[in-house]
């Protein structure tokens, strides 16, 4: 089973017009192409602030189309830091998106100039097109139909071989959960690369060759104009409801050697305080934010503890980082804080 995950599509009136899109597939992106090019649109609007929200506000203002992002919360991308998110905010201003926070969508309506009309509790905006990027939710329903066990996360449950509560059913990719090697529970985590390797595990189980999904830690990036957002493992949140009790530190620092120029990046770093444990990582830089949350990745995979980080043999050349590299600089101002 592999039915995948459902794009949320919220109940408003007026949501069924013209011009209203979700993007979960290749379909969904050739029906909004040919749509921009069919109405040669000018302006969208982007109902929601997560790294779809993100990624797709930078490609419709680089396709010359007048670009505002609606957000319930004050600042972009929950998962990551609010200092973070800042940084994320700025480079979103200095490309030309506009962003309105704290804004809760009533209605669509037909508008004046443009054939659509966000009717919002701050006013109203009127565009050729509206995207709503508010989440998604594993497509489930099949799964009901046939008694399958429903996970906690909304997920099919699995085991760590794929399989479901019905012995010869297997479940991969974003309908089904994961389990999570850091908070050491079964997570909804939609990515394509947890699929790809879910139906690897899945075939060759079913191909009567054993194999055990090893997990996953979350780690996750994407890129926004000229920055990249990348994150790993879980926040302070997440520790807490998995029984740790966790401290952490944001390090702000520069990608490269500082006689080459700036490279300006922030790295968070989360850990357990009684144990020392890597809990996750977040970043975002102007350059190396994914480098060095794939490092810390492989770091959380392999439980290692602030004071191992803090020593890691990295490879140092003055384009890529300092000798001393923001990880070691951030691992070892964590253990002086604990």
């Amino acid at each position: 089973m592999a039915t995948g995950a459902k794009a949320i599509f919220p109940d408003l009136p007026g949501a069924q017009k013209p011009g209203i899109f979700t993007l979960k597939n290749l379909e969904d992106a050739i029906k909004i192409k040919t749509y921009l090019q069919e109405k040669k649109c000018r302006r969208a609007i982007i109902i929601g602030a997560g790294f779809i929200a993100m990624e797709m506000s930078e490609s419709l203002q680089r396709a010359g189309i007048r670009t505002t992002v609606f957000h319930r919360g004050t600042l972009p991308a929950n998962r990551w830091d609010p200092e973070l998110s800042k940084l994320m905010l700025e480079e979103l201003k200095t490309n030309g998106v506009e962003f309105i926070p704290e804004v809760e969508t009533t209605a669509i309506e037909e508008g004046k100039d443009f054939p659509l009309c966000a009717v919002t509790d701050k006013g109203r905006w009127e565009a050729d097109l509206i995207l709503f990027a508010v989440g998604i939710k594993p497509n489930v329903e099949l799964a009901r139909t046939m008694g399958l066990t429903i996970g906690s996360t909304g997920a099919v449950a699995v085991n760590r071989f794929q399989q479901t509560s019905q012995e010869n059913v297997y479940a991969a990719g974003d309908c089904c959960e994961s389990y999570h090697r850091v908070s050491k529970r079964q997570v909804s985590i939609p990515l394509g690369d947890i699929a790809n390797k879910q139906g690897r595990v899945a075939g060759r189980n079913i191909g009567g060759k054993p194999l055990l999904f090893p997990g996953i830690v979350g780690a996750q990036s994407f890129r926004l104009f000229n920055l990249e957002v990348a994150a790993t493992g879980i926040d302070e949140k997440e520790a807490i409801k998995s029984n740790y009790d966790p401290v952490s530190i944001l390090v702000w620092g520069n990608a490269i050697m500082g006689a080459l120029g700036d490279q300006k990046i922030g790295l968070k770093l989360i850990a357990d305080k009684s144990s020392g444990k890597l809990l996750g990582a977040q970043a975002v830089g102007f350059a190396g934010a994914v480098s060095r949350i794939n490092a810390l990745s492989v770091a959380l995979w392999s439980e290692m503890n602030i004071d191992e980080i803090g020593y890691l043999d990295l490879a140092y050349s003055p384009p890529y980082s300092g000798a001393w590299d923001i990880i070691h600089n951030a691992a070892q101002a964590l253990r002086r804080a604990i």
